[in-house]
């Protein structure tokens, strides 16, 4: 079933648990349709995980990748890699974690694939260089070294265009597009060049951070401090710079899954006064509704969202704005350390799908607001969050004139901790990991995110039991009614009655 076909069939009922979204060989989202599911995968119950037919590349790894794996060494745990180079700071990362032996394994006649091989105790940190670095290599690139195929003749043309197509929209030349196998990868390249220009200093994240933007600063950098409340941010960022060198902040505009943007007008100001660049992440704005080029000094984005919108694609870019004032020198770092690790066939996908970018980011703006606007004023809505409410005016103090708001939604139902796992139960659209999809694809978010730091998630504000919607293109009067008959059959008889 393509990505357009779940518009109107979305996989939400129990039976569809493991079903791929789309069913498609690169899909990279599954149907997780009831609570319960989201927590036996988190949990890993082997009546979840044995349904699982894909996931989200960085945390599932895919039966094409596995394969290679298995041919590159049959009889211990082993990943594969897209460089030579990559596989050589993976093993590092291992030795340095577990002190377990990392071997580079390759196998030169089918194709540049190498993989490190560990033991048992060095897999959970192959595991986690692979998902918090986003260096992996990708389904199709795992699918051509299958079959014996090499990159397409036309790859280093088709990444050309790709970055001209991005390039127009973040106002920059090409050759201030870097682009990576993924946006974790986008994150990882941004925080290199980071800490080239200062080793061995910390940075930290403004505002309530996707888990592993901060995760890969954390494992993977000098340490990180998480500034969370939006709110004093300004006062809590220059208590920080005055005891602490930094060598970056990091952020997203707008915050996932909070929704709120840090205020650029006075973040930027003070940084760039400490000589410490600022690294922000537009995935869930999307350049469309914002213009971050005045404010950052990198931008780090994920084009497996709403840039390719079919989620059979992954791939990032690091974007070096030409308006920052350290923009030849960062742009210097990251060519230093580059490598073209976004594969052929992905970059044609990607760039294939950027032709109805545009108007598709027009009418997820419209179906969000409306959306937001209509659970807002739910009787069984306690809370949502959403950037035209959430710390407004910092986002629009970079929206561009005629940009939305985007088509993210986080809310919290009233009684909660009862009432989320019934409506997410009930709602009549696709359920699982990622977002920016042409179709609707719900998750609970902090479930997924941080299901072993609940405690700790709660205490920076962020409910065990928000539902996140990522809005599609649907008829939005008809997406409404599923969301009304979920919310109905969850609420108090009074409550539904009223609403």
């Amino acid at each position: 079933m393509s990505a357009h076909a779940l518009l109107r069939a979305p996989r939400w009922r129990a039976e569809d648990l493991g079903v791929p979204l789309p069913e498609a060989p690169h899909a990279i989202s599954v149907s997780m349709p009831r609570w319960e599911d989201v927590v036996g995968y988190e949990e890993k119950r082997p009546e979840t995980l044995t349904r699982l037919r894909g996931g989200y590349p960085r945390f599932v790894v895919h039966p094409q990748v596995l394969a290679v794996a298995r041919a590159l060494v049959p009889d211990r745990p082993c990943l594969p890699f897209p460089s030579p180079r990559v596989a050589a700071q993976a093993a590092a990362f291992v030795r340095a974690q577990t002190g377990a032996p990392a071997e580079l394994v390759t196998r030169a006649a089918r194709g540049p694939v190498t993989g490190v091989a560990t033991d048992a105790v060095g897999e959970p940190a192959l595991k986690a260089f692979w998902q918090h670095t986003g260096l992996i290599l990708s389904t199709r690139r795992a699918e051509a070294w299958l079959e014996g195929r090499g990159e397409p003749a036309e790859a280093a043309e088709v990444r050309a265009a790709l970055r001209r197509q991005l390039a127009a929209w973040y106002d920059c030349a090409p050759e201030d597009v870097f682009l990576q196998p993924t946006g974790m990868a986008a994150q990882f390249a941004a925080l290199q060049a980071a800490l080239a220009r200062r080793p061995g200093r910390p940075t930290a994240q403004l505002g309530f951070p996707y888990v592993d933007t901060f995760k890969v600063q954390q494992k993977c950098g000098a340490g990180a401090v998480l500034l969370h409340r939006l709110d004093r941010l300004t006062a809590d960022l220059e208590a920080l710079l005055a005891r602490q060198p930094l060598a970056a902040c990091f952020c997203e505009i707008p915050g996932n899954p909070l929704l709120g943007s840090a205020d650029l007008r006075r973040v930027t100001p003070l940084l760039r006064a400490h000589g410490v660049p600022l690294v922000a992440d537009d995935a869930a704005a999307t350049p469309v509704n914002v213009d971050l080029g005045a404010h950052a000094d990198l931008i780090a984005t994920s084009l497996s969202k709403f840039f390719v919108g079919t989620a059979d694609a992954m791939g990032g870019a690091v974007i070096c704005p030409p308006r920052s004032p350290l923009h030849e020198e960062l742009r210097a770092r990251l060519a230093a350390g580059h490598q073209e690790l976004l594969g052929g066939e992905d970059a044609a996908v990607l760039a294939a799908r950027l032709g109805d970018f545009p108007e598709r980011m027009a009418r997820h703006n419209r179906h969000g607001l409306l959306l937001a606007e209509r659970l807002r004023a739910h009787p069984a809505v306690e809370r949502v969050w959403y950037p035209r409410w959430e710390f407004s005016e910092s986002y629009e103090a970079v929206r561009r004139p005629g940009g939305g708001w985007g088509a993210l939604i986080t809310f919290q139902p009233r009684h909660a901790a009862v009432a989320s796992p019934r409506i997410y139960d009930r709602l009549e659209v696709c359920k699982g990991p990622s977002f920016g999809t042409v179709f609707t694809l719900a998750c609970p978010f902090t479930l997924l995110a941080h299901y072993t730091e609940l405690d700790w998630a709660e205490a920076c504000g962020v409910s065990r039991h928000l539902i996140r919607l990522s809005v599609g293109l649907e008829d939005p009067e008809e997406l409404w009614s599923r969301l009304e008959r979920a919310l109905a059959a969850a609420a108090p008889a009074g409550e539904a009655r009223a609403a």
